[in-house]
């Protein structure tokens, strides 16, 4: 009977899930959303949901607590500056799981597994494509000027 084990192997040894761990763990924080498997993203989620309780109060030994077990200090920064403070309100429940699908070569299923304030950046991708029709438009307004030039020159 399976009563009451703690974690999921994920068929790995010990120092390679505590490293596997700790890299997802670190790139969530770091990104605010990553794409992994959904076994991957339910070990990873528990130990992240504990590092940012952890960080709702900033004190010399939590951080101590949490600067061990990520790799990052820019990171642990982060979580107790900007993520910690963002979730004060919320009593739990700091990360959400959206399903994808399954994966085409092993079928595994795969997640994406988010802070749940993460906000898609749609408006710098609004930003770039406007900045990049002007660029294009100022393109193509040189080089129609610069024809116009060598036109008056032959005449």
């Amino acid at each position: 009977m399976k009563h009451r084990r703690g974690f999921n192997p994920l068929n790995k040894m010990a120092s390679h899930r505590k490293a596997l761990r700790r890299n997802m763990v670190t790139s969530l924080f770091r990104h605010e959303r990553i794409q992994t498997t959904k076994a991957k993203a339910l070990e990873v989620r528990r130990a992240a949901e504990k590092m940012i309780t952890r960080a709702k109060e900033d004190s010399v030994h939590n951080r101590r607590i949490i600067s061990g077990r990520l790799y990052d200090e820019g990171i642990v920064a982060k979580l107790f500056t900007d993520i910690g403070p963002r979730m004060k309100d919320r009593k739990g429940g700091y990360t959400r799981i959206i399903k994808l699908g399954e994966r085409k070569g092993d079928a595994a299923e795969v997640v994406i597994l988010e802070l749940v304030d993460y906000k898609l950046d749609t408006d710098k991708d609004k930003k770039t494509k406007k900045k990049d029709d002007k660029k294009s438009k100022d393109a193509k307004d040189s080089k129609s000027s610069k024809a116009k030039s060598k036109d008056d020159k032959g005449k």
